[in-house]
């Protein structure tokens, strides 16, 4: 997306959120019946601050990060792939003229800009893709325009500059996100079911992204997430955010944390993914999810997908996209397990190497 869309392998999936840096490389697998292998992981926490709603506000220290989070990796690859966060995204699907070559499109999207876009075009990133053939007549397709201010995609380039890294793709969370379901549900085998699966990505806030046919058709996010969390255990127990995320994160909280914090914290997340599906619901089409995978740091704590399964009444599972993938021999499994709900947009984005 957004003009950088040169293919060369590897590439580095890089998943830059509010707490963490996250990095997956994938390769085509050799062995019988796996489709992929994971070749390089790792997770560096980010300082509280260097990332704030999704938006890049120190660049040096994101940078330094990556930097680390790839050298820890133990991966030679020098090219990446990184998303913007659906809400900095502005999309649209419009028709056009199958008969318009790429660059006839690309003319007539940027003289018509200023229909779809509410910025200066000289302040944003564009970029656009043919997704199908339209409703609107035999002789027409849809296409998809997206679009993000500049500063959005410099950002992350420039943090990548500084770890050394290349931007081979900028792509956009929902969309990354849509390749790992595919990948975790089946791909062209699960579309043909018509099914409409949510994933509720619970990170520091939560997002809900909605696919149906494999496609993604809605995106929101909710500020709430594990930020409540550490912000109860800080409250709680005296402590700083980043003790209190070391002791969560080693469980050496005091006997009391599962009964007076974790479990209503559980409830409270059941009760915020419910309602994200309502209004899901009541702003669009749809009247009915199949399946809820839960993803995120918190789709970590134990059994959370049994109590959200019973407050919602149909399945639900927790995401792992490297399931069905082969690791190799510098690869910790137990950990990259461990990690696989967070992991799932920069598992996504690792898969851009192969389009």
């Amino acid at each position: 997306m957004f003009g950088l869309r040169h293919k060369t392998r590897p590439l580095l999936g890089i998943d830059i959120s509010s707490t963490a840096v996250k990095l997956i490389e994938l390769s085509r697998s050799s062995g019988s019946g796996e489709l992929y292998r994971v070749d390089a992981f790792a997770i560096e926490a980010l300082p509280q601050n260097a990332v704030v709603e999704k938006k890049i506000v120190d660049v040096q220290v994101v940078g330094q990060s990556i930097q680390r989070a790839a050298a820890r990796s133990g991966s030679k690859a020098k090219r990446a792939a990184v998303a913007v966060a659906g809400a900095a995204v502005i999309t649209k699907i419009i028709p056009m003229s199958a008969t318009l070559s790429e660059s006839e499109m690309e003319a007539q999207i940027r003289l018509e800009a200023d229909q779809y876009i509410p910025y200066p075009l000289e302040e944003v990133n564009l970029d656009f893709d043919v997704v199908g053939p339209s409703r609107s007549g035999s002789d027409m397709v849809d296409v998809l325009i997206a679009a993000t201010r500049r500063e959005n995609v410099d950002d992350r380039v420039a943090a990548l500059e500084i770890a050394g890294l290349t931007a081979e793709v900028v792509d956009v969370e929902a969309y990354a996100m849509e390749g790992a379901c595919a990948l975790l549900l089946g791909g062209a085998e699960h579309e043909q079911r018509d099914q409409t699966i949510s994933v509720a990505d619970i990170g520091a806030t939560t997002t809900l992204h909605v696919m149906h046919n494999g496609r993604s058709v809605y995106t929101r996010e909710q500020n709430f997430g594990g930020n409540q969390l550490l912000e109860e255990i800080q409250q709680r127990y005296g402590l700083s955010r980043a003790e209190a995320l070391e002791r969560l994160e080693g469980d050496t909280l005091p006997d009391n944390f599962d009964s007076e914090v974790l479990i209503p914290y559980k409830e409270a997340l059941a009760q915020q993914i419910a309602r994200a599906l309502q209004f899901f619901y009541s702003s669009s089409s749809f009247n009915r999810t199949d399946q809820v995978v839960l993803a995120g740091g918190s789709a970590t704590i134990p059994r959370i997908d049994d109590l959200v399964e019973q407050r919602l009444g149909f399945p639900v599972s927790i995401a792992n996209p490297f399931t069905s993938m082969s690791v190799a021999s510098g690869v910790d499994r137990m950990q990259l397990d461990q990690a696989a709900p967070s992991m799932m947009v920069a598992a996504g984005l690792a898969l851009r190497a192969f389009d």
